[in-house]
């Protein structure tokens, strides 16, 4: 039995985790599960799940990422609080199951090169990554990366459509049942522009080589074009629980909660095109800010963060929670190569001067 730990066991990713786990019960052993703050939930996966321990709030996570007992970590947890344990993890010489976008968005050049010293998979639980994942054979045979976008709630609503959005309209989603957070960045795209930074680190290629294409159906969840010209993606439907068991259980594949035979009939047709970057600006400052590098991707996630976490709290409209994140880019100075303890000082610096431009009132409903 491969022995696991999830942390964030209460989100959405983790939720999903143990309904794919309940149905492999031989073949998985739960070492811990860990949550923030839903102590109630947490309780009731430790009575079914019977984990041999729980944790709640940060300061036991490095213990469970230092129970060299474990096979495989999943960091399901969202913000950076998902760093530090992922790094723990490594440097014991655990397998990583990735959910966590902030861990390779805010330090992917330190992670990606602990995970090589030690001899760690990381393995991406994200339906694009993990797609990517799947389809390469031979990455010296890759030319380039084809990462597919729902285009979320807006793709065919005006721009002012957009700036008059309310939260309850930007949370639904066509296609996905996500966290609130990531649903907006789905809605502005971001979350698109997040994930180019994440195939940069885990898969080592330029931004140059890696195409954002809008996919309304969210069928074909990514694709890689070989040098000779052909394409090869992965489809399915769209559900988290693929890619959570795929990420759980590599190399091997099992049937699983969401297994089925694959309609073509059914789908009918499958539609492609550009995103608009006018339209969708945080996906161009994503590739921008990636392509600096060092701690502008850091400014960058903090301070969209902030300002989602504000649009939610209904402090701002949509359209500013990208206005608001280019300013903090356009005044931050980049680090060239921040050590850990440098990005969590840039992280909280940005995270506060966010906030404080944002009850000045400068961006008002």
């Amino acid at each position: 039995m491969r022995k696991i730990s999830i942390i964030g066991s209460t989100g959405s990713i983790g939720r999903q985790a143990l309904e794919v786990i309940e149905k492999l019960p031989d073949k998985f052993e739960i070492i811990a599960l860990a949550c923030g703050h839903n102590a109630e939930l947490l309780k009731q996966q430790a009575e079914k799940f019977k984990p041999r321990y729980t944790v709640l709030g940060e300061e036991g996570l490095e213990k469970i990422c230092s129970d060299k007992e474990n096979d495989i970590i999943l960091v399901a947890c969202s913000g950076k609080i998902g760093l530090k344990p992922t790094l723990k993890a490594i440097r014991n010489g655990i397998d990583i199951a990735l959910a966590n976008k902030e861990t390779l968005v805010m330090a992917g050049d330190l992670v990606m090169a602990e995970a090589k010293k030690y001899g760690v998979n990381i393995v991406p639980v994200d339906s694009e990554h993990c797609a990517i994942h799947q389809c390469i054979k031979d990455i010296n045979q890759v030319d380039k990366l084809i990462i597919t976008a729902s285009g979320g709630p807006f793709l065919h609503k005006s721009t002012d459509e957009m700036k008059s959005a309310t939260v309850e309209q930007t949370l639904a989603h066509p296609r996905w049942n996500m966290g609130k957070k990531i649903t907006v960045d789905s809605a502005t795209l971001m979350n698109k522009g997040l994930e180019v930074i994440e195939a940069h680190y885990l898969f080592g290629f330029d931004y140059d080589n890696i195409e954002v294409v809008v996919h309304p159906q969210s069928i074909i969840h990514s694709a890689v074009e070989y040098k000779d010209g052909s394409v090869i993606a992965q489809l399915g439907l769209p559900s988290m629980h693929i890619p959570i068991q795929y990420a759980i259980t590599y190399p091997e594949r099992f049937e699983g909660i969401k297994s089925k035979s694959f309609s073509f009939s059914d789908i009918a047709r499958l539609d492609f095109e550009k995103p608009d970057f006018e339209k969708f600006p945080s996906v161009k400052l994503a590739y921008d800010m990636g392509k600096i590098g060092g701690s502008a991707t850091v400014c960058m996630n903090a301070a969209n963060e902030e300002a989602v976490m504000a649009f939610l709290a209904g402090e701002i409209k949509l359209c500013n929670i990208y206005e608001i994140t280019k300013k903090m880019c356009d005044e931050h100075e980049p680090v060239k190569n921040p050590s850990l303890d440098e990005i969590f000082e840039i992280d909280k610096f940005v995270r506060e001067k966010t906030k404080n431009l944002i009850q000045s009132h400068k961006f008002v409903i």
